[in-house]
């Protein structure tokens, strides 16, 4: 399940904020990430390891701070795992293929699902269906 990558090479190419949210568990301050507007078609992936986690279709504005999203693409493209920390029981939401944490998910989004998976766009990078151009959260 877990494709990790090395803490040094990854060190190299990702930024601080891209690198504490990743691999520490971090969370990036609400309403700065690069990604929480992004309003183009496209798919969303991991950082890490390129890995396609949220459609576009599916991201919507939940006034939270953080890109949401109401589905990943498969039940593959996240794992979940149960987070204690902060002396709160929540949900944490990681990559399926690489484990970099992502964010969490609540049982509080819209319909057809009805949960939140509220995503660090420091974890994410974007390809628009347009013209391919990639963006890094």
């Amino acid at each position: 399940m877990s494709n990790k990558q090395n803490p040094e090479e990854l060190k190299k190419n990702l930024t601080e904020m891209q690198f504490y949210v990743t691999q520490n568990r971090g969370t990036e301050p609400p309403f700065t990430g690069r990604l929480l507007h992004n309003k183009r078609d496209g798919v969303y992936h991991c950082l890490v390891c390129d890995s396609a986690l949220f459609n576009a279709q599916s991201k919507y504005d939940s006034g939270c701070g953080w890109p949401s999203f109401y589905e990943p693409v498969s039940e593959e493209a996240v794992r979940y795992l149960d987070d204690t920390t902060h002396g709160m029981q929540r949900i944490e939401i990681r990559c399926g293929k690489c484990d970099a944490h992502l964010g969490h998910v609540f049982p509080d989004g819209p319909q057809p699902t009805g949960e939140r998976f509220c995503v660090n766009s420091a974890s994410l990078s974007f390809t628009d269906d347009q013209n391919g151009d990639q963006t890094k959260g």
